[in-house]
């Protein structure tokens, strides 16, 4: 079968609906669950704003749409390298600069809903994946490799969803050497369904905030508050993650769609 009659076939798969679309995404809102900076950082992402300019009325008869307010980095979004450190010298680290070949792939989708269930800090570990794969076939390069928590069911309280106490964020995430290993592997990006790409403690890890520093140095990229994920098998989906391009973009809010082929 020559490309083209690949592609024909795809697109009668998809107008069939032999592959189902599913939203990976959360509702982008007022009440959009948004990271919480430490009080000693002088500035934060403020909370989403829609506020509307006409809806059939005197400010404009025949049309509606709105205005927003948001951070690149609120709701379901795209980390870009340069949102850190780590990654500020990548030409092609920006959401208008990147690589937009790498935004589709597959997605390794590796299920840590019932660990997170009894151990909110849980940590995949290496081994963890290394497990997953023994069971599921091997991460290739340029794929993506997602965390399944069930995080996303949390998502309309925000107290819940970022679950913090004094001593800071819990939530699931990936250790140091879970990262490096993917990061071995040629992995196109990571995601997770929680707030953001690290576990809420990972600040106190001995390499902290992993998936930022590591990711991000490598020129990959991180997905967060994904949603979802329990509709998505553990490999054989096509994940399209892609954000908004923005002038020298950190990140954006995305739609995150997940192609998964009909049993």
């Amino acid at each position: 079968m020559t490309s083209a009659e690949t592609m024909q076939e795809f697109g009668r798969l998809l107008a069939s609906g032999s592959i189902e679309v599913v939203d990976c995404s959360g509702v982008l809102g007022p009440d959009t669950p948004i990271l919480q900076l430490p009080p000693d950082f002088a500035k934060t992402t403020p909370k989403v704003e829609i506020h509307k300019i006409s809806e059939y009325d005197d400010d404009g008869p025949f049309f509606a749409w709105n205005w927003l307010k948001l951070g690149e980095h609120s709701g379901t979004h795209f980390d870009a390298p340069h949102h850190w450190i780590t990654g500020r010298d990548h030409a092609d680290g920006y959401t208008d600069t990147l690589d937009v070949q790498r935004l589709v792939a597959p997605v390794n989708v590796i299920d840590c809903s019932k660990q997170s269930a009894e151990n909110e800090d849980f940590l995949l570990t290496a081994d963890g994946v290394k497990e997953w794969e023994a069971q599921h076939g091997e991460i290739n390069a340029g794929e993506w490799v997602v965390m399944r928590t069930d995080w996303d069911r949390r998502a309309d309280s925000e107290a819940d969803f970022l679950n913090a106490d004094d001593t800071g964020p819990h939530s699931p995430g990936p250790t140091p050497d879970c990262i490096e290993y993917l990061l071995g592997k040629k992995i196109v990006g990571w995601g997770t369904q929680c707030i953001g790409t690290d576990a809420g403690q990972a600040g106190g890890m001995e390499r902290p905030y992993p998936a930022h520093n590591l990711l991000h140095r490598d020129n990959c990229f991180g997905l967060a508050s994904l949603a979802n994920l329990d509709k998505l098998p553990a490999k054989g989906a096509i994940l399209i993650a892609a954000p908004l391009k923005i002038k020298n973009g950190t990140g954006s809010p995305i739609r995150a769609l997940a192609l998964v082929p009909k049993v």
